[in-house]
Parts: C-alpha cells; structure tokens; sequence
C-alpha cells in the first residue's frame, strides 16, 4: 500500500490502513486541511469538484463533498469530468478552488486529490506544503449545523469546454470537417470516452470508432498512453482504415496518437507537432520540461524563437510559461499547454490545435511525423540505499562533466552535441532516474549506460 504526498497532489491506494494508503481519514484530513487552506487564503467558501471513472471515484467524490460541506464550502460537482475541464470550471464558477479526484495514469486500485487554486490552476509545491503541514497539525475546524455547506450539481462543463476550444482562431472546425478523417478512439473506459467523442463530433469527425469508452472505470489496459498499451487501438486502426487514432488517459491531460500503419507517432511528439502548429501563426516562445525530447527545441528555433526548460512538473512548467510569455508549452508525456484557453495540460485542446494542423498539412499522420526531427530516449533507473546521499552523487556528476553545458534546476541534466542524460532523484524511493535522448536507440542507450557506470563507480569508491 503506498500514499504518496507531493507537488502532484496527495496519492495513494485504495484500502489499507491509514497514513499507509489512501483511506477515508486520510481523504477527509486533507481535504478539510485544503479547505481551510482555500478559506483563509481567498475567503471564498465554494469549491468545485470533478472525478474520473475509476472504480474508486464515487467513494471518495462521497467523502470530498461531504468533508467539504463540513468546513462549511459549497461545492460545485461536475460529476464525470476531466482535468482540464474542472480547471476550466474552477474561476468561471469564480470558487476559490478545485478538486479533481484522479490518479492520473496509475492503475486501477489508485486514486488521488489533484488541488487546484482560484485561476484554476495546481498549487505551487509551497502552498503544497502548507496544506500537509494543516493536516498534520489537524489544524481545522468543522462548521455548526447552520452554517455547513451545500452542493449542488452541473453538467453543463462539457459543452461549455468544448465551445471554449470552438472558440479558438487556431481551431478550424471547417478544416477538420472538409478533411473527412477516420478515427479510432482509446479511452481507457474513463471520462475521456465521453469527452473525446463529444468533441470530435463538434469537430465535424462522423467516423469515430470507440474502444474501451465505457466510462464504468474498469481500465482494459495499463491506463498509461504508451504504446505497450495501445495495442488494440493499434490493431484498430489498421483494421478499419483509420486515418489515425487517439488515446487520453483516465483524466484526459495526456495525449497520444496512433499513426495510420498502426505505429506510434510518438507521445513526445504531441506536443511538438502542436507547437509546430502554433508557432508557423503565433510568434512566442516555448516551455517544456528538462525530461522531454529536445525536438521541441529544434522546431521553435526553427520558427526564429527560443526555447525554455522548466523543472519536472506541470506546475513548474506553467511557471515558466509565464515567466516568458510562451506561446504554447507542456510535458514530453503528452501533456499539451496552451494559454490562450488556460495554463493546464488540456487533452481535448491538444486533438483540436493537431486535427486542424494535419488537416491543413494535407498530409498523412506518418508523413507529417518523418517531417520532424528524429530523436530516441531511454528510460533507467540506478537503486541505492535509503540512507545514500543522493544529492552528493549529483553534485560529483557535475564536477565530473562542469566543462559540459548542464542545468541543475531540477537534478542534473547534461547537454553533450547530439545527445543529453537528465538525472532526478525521486521523492518517494531511493533512485535515481536516468532520463536519455539521442538520434538513434543505440547512441541513447549508450550514453545513459555510460553514466550509469561513472554513477556505480563513485558509489563503489
């Protein structure tokens, strides 16, 4: 059983004991802790509150709204959302936060409170800590009978998302429509198998063919976009002649495409095709973090504009999306930021900004990716003792590669010419992670497995 409790947002397995996983006293504890949070914070007494399908979610959507209530918030319950959607709802509805009740891509027996702050938007890993230190200290106090709080329902945040995106000027629904595209749709039986449907009809799409859209939480598959797990809509794509396919994970905040032969386009990719997209119409920057691939990069300097790296995390990303004025931004694993709707990882904004992008290519999804550079990671890990000092270990790698250009914003990543390795401890286990990138498999593996070695080596001396 694990409870994970980080700049994510608070994370755990369902059942087990409490503090070990994540049962109804710690639901309750911090969520009342992030309301009196929200309370002092914007004094604002409302909250709005969204969910995936997964099997857990109506438990502990009960004991969120029910906590909530207790400290005396109203909460707004979007019922089956996503997140994008409830960061959307969260300053229309004018609350002085959010809930999303998700665990993201990890598996079934997961679940977690993502925290949202006014504009809609994660809380940064300070304001983090304030809410854990509340917890801690069972610092709250629950409301008299008269002055609990109510709920109430509203469904309507779907159509209004969807318009939202309509709404764009880099949105062409007519483009999409004239282009007539096939597409096979992975939804991993969550909220994205309403959603995602709901928008490519507005799109003007009339062939969509669904796999594991059943929003009843009972995940088909590993709920992660990676192409191990996107098999069948792989062989579903073949099989019906789609253009392309698309897969989100329970949450809709990540995005991926399947490209007309069945292969991958590549979850780094999304965001570099968009991006690609929106710099040949909107002159700006871009943002991404230091682990995602450096084709992102490539493009923007291609464009004439620079390209920004940012710590590991969407908050962090967002942060230096506006540190910047970027234009467009987001994470490697599919995660596509677009502020001219609102700075989150937006699934649904992403098929929009790539349907209009692919429509106007006049191209095929696999030729629109041999368009763009060709890069390879590898992802390792090295394990230590719990009692290893990590940041010692980082700090001798620098020394070792100071003539290099390097970042330490966020571990260590080192940028030789044609490849790069990022090293990031973890928060929860005694590893180090082994992020790496280069023009082909063999060179990425290469230079990681180099840097694993030099790492052994210290430890060993």
């Amino acid at each position: 059983m694990s409870l994970i409790k980080s700049i994510s947002g608070i994370r755990g397995t369902i059942g087990g004991k409490p503090g070990e996983a994540l049962t109804p006293v710690d639901i309750i504890k911090f969520t009342a802790a992030f309301g009196r949070f929200i309370q002092e914070r914007k004094g604002i007494n409302k909250m709005v509150l969204g969910r995936d399908a997964r099997l857990s979610g109506g438990m502990v959507r009960d004991l969120v709204a029910g906590t909530l209530q207790s400290v005396g918030i109203d909460v707004v319950d979007l019922g089956l959302s996503t997140t994008p959607t409830v960061e959307i709802a969260v300053p229309a509805e004018q609350a002085g936060g959010g809930i999303i009740i998700t665990a993201s891509h990890n598996p079934a027996q997961w679940n977690a409170l993502k925290l949202l702050n006014s504009d809609g938007e994660f809380i940064s890993d300070a304001e983090g800590r304030q809410v854990l230190d509340i917890a801690d200290q069972l610092d709250f106090c629950f409301a008299d009978v008269d002055k609990l709080g109510k709920v109430s329902t509203d469904d309507t945040y779907l159509q209004k998302h969807i318009d939202q995106i309509l709404s764009l000027p880099l949105v062409d629904a007519g483009a999409i429509r004239k282009a007539g595209f096939k597409i096979a749709v992975d939804a991993i039986n969550s909220s994205g198998g309403i959603f995602v449907p709901a928008l490519l009809q507005a799109l003007g799409v009339d062939t969509i063919y669904r796999i594991y859209c059943e929003p009843d939480g009972r995940f088909s598959h590993n709920p992660e976009p990676l192409a191990e797990n996107l098999t069948d809509l792989s062989a579903l794509v073949v099989e019906k002649g789609a253009d392309l396919g698309i897969a989100v994970d329970p949450d809709v905040d990540r995005l991926c495409f399947v490209m007309e032969n069945g292969e991958m386009f590549g979850e780094e990719y999304t965001l570099v095709a968009v991006s690609d997209y929106v710099l040949r119409h909107t002159p700006g920057d871009t943002v991404s973090n230091l682990s995602s691939t450096r084709a992102l990069r490539d493009i923007t300097e291609a464009h004439g504009r620079q390209y920004h790296a940012a710590a590991v995390g969407e908050v962090n990303v967002v942060a230096k999306m506006k540190e910047v004025g970027a234009a467009i931004g987001g994470e490697g694993n599919g995660g596509v930021i677009y502020p001219e709707i609102h700075y989150g990882r937006d699934a649904l904004v992403g098929i929009a900004l790539f349907l209009t992008h692919l429509a106007k290519s006049d191209k095929r999804i696999s030729a629109l990716r041999a368009g763009y550079p060709q890069y390879f990671m590898s992802k390792n890990k090295i394990m230590l003792k719990p009692d290893m000092d990590i940041d010692s270990l980082l700090r001798a790698m620098e020394q070792r590669y100071a003539d290099v250009p390097h970042s330490t914003i966020d571990g260590l990543k080192i940028d030789f010419e044609h490849e790069w390795v990022h090293l990031r401890k973890s928060n929860t286990e005694p590893i180090i992670r082994v992020y790496s990138e280069g023009p082909t498999p063999e060179r990425a593996a290469a230079i990681a497995q180099q840097v694993i070695a030099e790492i052994e080596a210290i430890v060993g001396a």
